[in-house]
């Protein structure tokens, strides 16, 4: 899902877990994976900027800055977003129902 944000808003992650990879390539530009609780992937993409001193193999808590918000990879040209994923073992998941519940409960 695409989530518009002003360039250069924080990206935090959404869950405790290990970063997998850092990386600036394809179709999510500067991006971020996590491996999260159940072993679901967390993709955060279209990053301006990693968070300073983030490296693969990090442990990292829910509200942990990964990066800043931009327009990378195929998302040059595009208002700012971050395009955020969560993949587990039978496919993409809808991030959307989760943001939802996070809202309502006042976590961050």
């Amino acid at each position: 899902m695409d989530i518009f944000a002003r360039r250069g808003t924080p990206v935090r992650s959404s869950t405790r877990g290990v970063i997998t990879s850092i990386r600036d390539s394809g179709l999510g530009g500067r991006q971020v994976w996590g491996l999260g609780p159940g072993l679901e992937r967390y993709y955060y993409a279209h990053l301006d900027d990693w968070a300073p001193d983030l490296d693969s193999g990090d442990v990292v808590a829910a509200g942990t800055p990964l990066g800043t918000v931009g327009s990378t990879g195929n998302a040059k040209g595009t208002p700012p977003h971050l395009h955020f994923g969560i993949y587990a073992r039978d496919g993409a998941q809808d991030p959307l129902p989760r943001l939802r519940a996070g809202a309502a409960s006042g976590r961050p």
